[in-house]
């Protein structure tokens, strides 16, 4: 359940954020303000999440480089047989 609603919060930080500029509002799902350790507790949660996504899609992108390098070297060497 906290993660679920900590996902709606951030959609709504998003959108907020693009409408508002820099603004950011956070509630929970019972339409109160959340306190400051609570906001503080989900920031870090949500900077968490993303730089978890940045590294799994370095990871990724790494892995596919690393694999068409060796598809180019495999078509540059004459295979012997």
């Amino acid at each position: 359940m906290a993660m679920r609603s900590a996902l709606s919060r951030l959609s709504v930080v998003r959108s907020m954020k693009s409408t508002r500029g820099a603004t950011r509002c956070f509630s929970d799902d019972k339409g109160r303000v959340l306190s400051e350790e609570e906001r503080a507790a989900e920031t870090i949660y949500i900077q968490k999440m993303e730089r978890e996504k940045m590294e799994k899609l370095k990871k990724k992108a790494e892995k596919e480089k690393a694999e068409k390098e060796k598809e180019s070297a495999d078509k540059k060497e004459p295979h012997k047989g």
